[in-house]
């Protein structure tokens, strides 16, 4: 029975993790069909995403209509304190990409990761070994060889850039966070989180896409191919906000972060398969040294969970110790009631 149990975490895990891959590799292929120049030009990044929430907000108004999802109470003061850094997050990003060269924006993503660590550590007292710091340095390393290129750095950038690497870890990290704390599932937080971020970026997106590109929304002549990429990217945006929350729900944000350069991955293949895109050597080596730090990394966190599990165990033996040393009452479990 427990291996059963075993197989079926695993295979849900697994699911979990190829929807989000699937779903945000999507996702990025069709945004740029959309966005790009030689593609449909829609240049909104900002109100794009307002609409990306709209639609998962959509999804969870039907799921809690049709009981399919129930609602469980987590204070608004703290869903519109999420809302506000990941929202903070998105804009940031769009900023920093504005702002910087390429190639600082990819070294700013990569180093979300060790302040993800530091912010669990500070934040949570989470504690990692060293082969999982290891995997994350071969992790960093792999990605920065295939993605890095010129490094352009000006003031305005790289407090963009701060802000967006600090905003996006503190949305990850919370994420699971409030699942912990709420006892709430990954689809009941998002139905939740969603319309407050819908609402607000429908309503700043323009302003801020205006601020980025100097064009109106409202100028934009849009053609019925380009309607049916801005659904089919708010369609894939629903999958890959879902399976975002259940990968941290179930794992950890570092480990969103390190297994999800597998996107990064993917998406280089993609764009060299289906856009012409340059692959070249120094590429495939990044490539191949980022894989290798996931199988690294994927075997240190298993080798650890035996570690904690001993830990855990050891300190409930303490208290129960601490309990009877101390003459104080043993609780029955079951019966609710003092043994004497």
């Amino acid at each position: 029975m427990e291996a059963e149990k075993k197989h079926s975490s695993a295979v849900s895990n697994v699911g979990a993790w190829a929807m989000n891959v699937i779903s945000s590799v999507g996702l990025i292929m069709a945004n740029k069909q959309l966005m790009s120049p030689t593609g449909h030009a829609f240049a909104f990044a900002t109100t794009l995403t307002g609409f990306h929430f709209c639609t998962t907000a959509l999804i969870g108004l039907v799921s809690n209509a049709t009981g399919y999802t129930t609602k469980k109470n987590v204070p608004l003061w703290e869903l519109l304190w999420f809302s506000v850094v990941a929202n903070t997050s998105i804009t940031a990003m769009n900023l920093s990409l504005m702002l910087n060269s390429v190639g600082f924006y990819q070294i700013s993503k990569l180093s979300m990761i060790p302040v993800v660590c530091f912010l669990e550590w500070l934040l949570n007292g989470k504690h990692y070994s060293n082969k999982v710091k290891m995997a994350v340095v071969v992790v960093v390393i792999g990605v920065g060889v295939c993605t890095v290129t010129d490094v352009k750095i000006n003031a305005h950038g790289f407090l963009c850039a701060c802000v967006a690497v600090l905003s996006t870890s503190l949305q990850q990290i919370s994420i699971g966070s409030l699942q912990k704390k709420y006892s709430i599932g990954s689809f009941e937080l998002l139905s939740q989180t969603a319309p407050i971020q819908a609402l607000s970026l429908l309503l700043l997106g323009p302003f801020v896409d205006y601020f980025l590109t100097g064009k109106l929304l409202a100028s934009y002549k849009i053609s019925s191919a380009a309607f049916f990429f801005i659904v089919l990217s708010c369609s894939l945006a629903v999958f890959c906000n879902i399976s975002q929350y259940l990968c941290i729900g179930r794992f950890s944000a570092v480990s969103f972060q390190v297994l999800g350069h597998m996107k990064t991955v993917c998406v280089l293949i993609l764009g060299w398969m289906l856009f012409d895109s340059e692959l070249t050597l120094k590429n495939i080596l990044g490539m191949s040294i980022a894989v290798n730090g996931m199988i690294i990394y994927s075997w240190a966190v298993e080798g650890d969970k035996p570690m904690q599990y001993r830990k855990d165990a050891t300190s409930d033996v303490k208290v129960l110790i601490k309990q009877v040393d101390g003459s104080s009452l043993l609780k029955d479990v079951e019966l609710g009631k003092s043994q004497g």
